[in-house]
């Protein structure tokens, strides 16, 4: 089957290079976002997707030179259009790409668009199904393989595969994870799709959750909700975009947090309430007491450093 990837992010990239591996399968062409300035010194990075192929496929051999590597600003250009058809795809696999496909790019493969989606399909549409699924407390997730469709995460899935989240997951565990089993969903799915078996199962809309895009301050602690609450955001958040509280110090700084346990206390929300070694904040209910933090312009460090240095800032704030 002639297949075209579409994906940019990491947890896209297992998958990549489980097509480029499969001898059942020819990847004709991958579709990515273009190079971009990353980081303080702003220099020009490839997204993780093209950066994988760059290191040829697994094993050290070299990637097919029958492979297109396309880079379009906006996939609903025409000479981008263009350029995928030219490319006679059997299917279009999509996985963290960050552009919705318009009508056109869908309906230019022989079979059909696949996307793989980092929920349970259809709890958790959108961008960010990893944070909400650990935000929420859900027991488990998955990876769902479903039939793409013009409205957003809407279309038919064709199977799903489930973990459970574990206690200590963070986005960023949880997301490694979730992309180790997308390659075995996806060779399955298209083992189907071969065959002409393949099912099709319309989604519930009435379960249908949503998880939009995160921002920066989306991570603001709100300490006036409960412990609980805000210890899974801290996991969820993490790395990504990283739960934070203002201090003063003097001026307002933020305080990054990596780390938090619950911890049996109360006292006003927000309220540091601390000893020699434990950095303890009180919520809504119950308390956190903070295991890695950093504050702004300096380095990551454990509570027990944290309080060495910086007890007076801490005594600014109460």
């Amino acid at each position: 089957m002639r297949i075209v990837f579409f994906g940019a992010g990491d947890i896209g990239v297992p998958a990549l290079q489980a097509l480029v591996r499969s001898s059942e399968h020819q990847l004709t062409g991958v579709v990515t976002q273009p190079d971009k300035p990353v980081g303080r010194a702003q220099q020009i990075e490839p997204p993780p997707v093209k950066k994988a192929l760059g290191s040829g496929a697994p094993g050290g051999r070299a990637l097919p030179s029958t492979i297109s590597i396309l880079q379009p600003a906006r996939i609903k250009d025409r000479q981008a259009i263009e350029e995928i058809r030219a490319l006679r795809p059997d299917a279009i696999v999509v996985m963290a790409y960050g552009q919705i496909l318009p009508r056109e790019v869908l309906e230019i493969p022989r079979i059909t668009c696949l996307n793989l989606h980092a929920s349970l399909l259809p709890r958790w549409r959108g961008a960010a199904p990893i944070q909400a699924a650990i935000a929420a407390g859900d027991p488990e997730t998955g990876i769902t393989v479903m039939y793409m469709a013009e409205d957003l995460d809407t279309g038919d899935v064709l199977l799903q595969r489930r973990v459970d989240t574990l206690p200590s997951d963070t986005g960023g565990s949880l997301h490694d994870r979730l992309a180790q089993i997308a390659p075995e969903a996806l060779l399955e799915a298209l083992q189907l799709l071969a065959n002409g078996n393949a099912p099709r199962i319309p989604q519930d809309n009435a379960l249908a959750t949503y998880a939009p895009k995160l921002t920066r301050d989306d991570g603001k602690i709100d300490w006036a909700e409960p412990a609980e609450i805000i210890e899974r955001k801290i996991r969820a958040f993490n790395p990504w975009p990283g739960a934070f509280t203002e201090i003063a110090a003097p001026g307002v700084r933020k305080l990054k947090i990596f780390s938090a346990a619950i911890v049996d206390l109360s006292g006003k929300p927000g309220e540091f309430l601390r000893s020699e070694k434990e950095l303890i904040v009180a919520a809504g209910k119950n308390a956190l007491s903070l295991n890695e933090v950093q504050l702004e312009g300096k380095r990551r460090m454990d509570a027990a450093a944290f309080l060495r240095g910086h007890a007076s800032i801490l005594q600014a704030a109460r």
